[in-house]
């Protein structure tokens, strides 16, 4: 069963003044030391106040400023690093958002706070009237345990020449989170056994939102299927289509490619 059939995922049901940005760390992004270099970093607090900004405005922003930045541990090649904003603070045309970078050491599960900093986004609207202004800041529903959702923006350099994000861009997406998904899980080296069914149902233009949404939905002795839904948002209107949805048979191994049997995760599959 699929997120959305579970009643997980309803279209449009988006925490306004929060987004996650999931990334693994690979060599080229690191310095010599192995760790992240700390513009990639900026970088992707930056994207993450962007989006987080325009989900709970629905116009342009910019960004005006970057606060301070504090860097308190470096994250390591190998360690998954995900990014939480918040808008913090909203006042007429501009707002404030708070961005934590967290590293995780995807086998042992340990969670650590690397960077963290305050954003300055500013509204640039366009056919507004004068004393037009931002939307109060609202709470934030909780996200359900035992799913990941990622978000990012669609470039031009993943579309195709119609301005269509390309379809093998789409199934890394859902591969990685399915990844990601898989080892929070079993806390085991996962890799990708089969693909059993996507459909693409939806194009997704450059410039849009994407959310990857991924659930382990059943689990074998060393095997586990993750259901990933890939949602399209519309940047001002915020409208959201759901683009492609898969699953994927992720086994878990050890450090010689032999799988290994999955135990049970019970925080996962009987949240309290």
């Amino acid at each position: 069963m699929s997120p959305a059939a579970a009643g997980i995922e309803t279209p449009g049901a988006i925490p306004a003044s929060s987004s996650r940005l999931v990334e693994l760390v690979f060599p080229g992004d690191t310095n010599h030391h192995g760790t992240l270099f700390g513009g990639a970093g900026l970088a992707m607090m930056d994207r993450v106040a962007f989006i987080a900004a325009t989900r709970h405005g629905r116009v342009p922003f910019v960004t005006a400023s970057c606060e301070r930045v504090d860097f308190q541990g470096p994250a390591r090649v190998g360690e998954l690093v995900e990014l939480v904003a918040r808008v913090a603070r909203v006042g007429r045309k501009s707002m404030a958002v708070d961005v934590e970078m967290i590293a995780e050491d995807l086998l042992g599960g340990a969670r650590r706070l690397c960077t963290r900093g305050a954003f300055n986004m500013v509204a640039v609207p366009e056919d507004k009237a004068p004393g037009w202004r931002l939307p109060p800041l609202g709470a934030a529903p909780a996200e359900p345990a035992g799913r990941l959702r990622a978000s990012d923006i669609v470039f031009a350099d993943q579309a195709n020449s119609f301005g269509r994000l390309f379809g093998g861009e789409a199934l890394a997406a859902m591969t990685k989170a399915a990844f990601v998904a898989a080892t929070r899980y079993s806390r085991r080296i996962a890799v990708l056994a089969a693909s059993e069914r996507v459909d693409f149902r939806a194009p997704v233009a450059v410039g849009s939102i994407v959310d990857t949404v991924a659930e382990v939905v059943e689990v074998g002795r060393t095997s586990m299927t993750v259901a990933v839904e890939l949602w399209s948002e519309d940047l001002m209107s915020g409208r959201r289509t759901l683009t492609a949805s898969g699953r994927f048979v992720m086994v878990a191994v050890d450090g010689s490619d032999r799988p290994v049997p999955v135990a049970r995760n019970e925080a996962v599959e009987n949240p309290s």
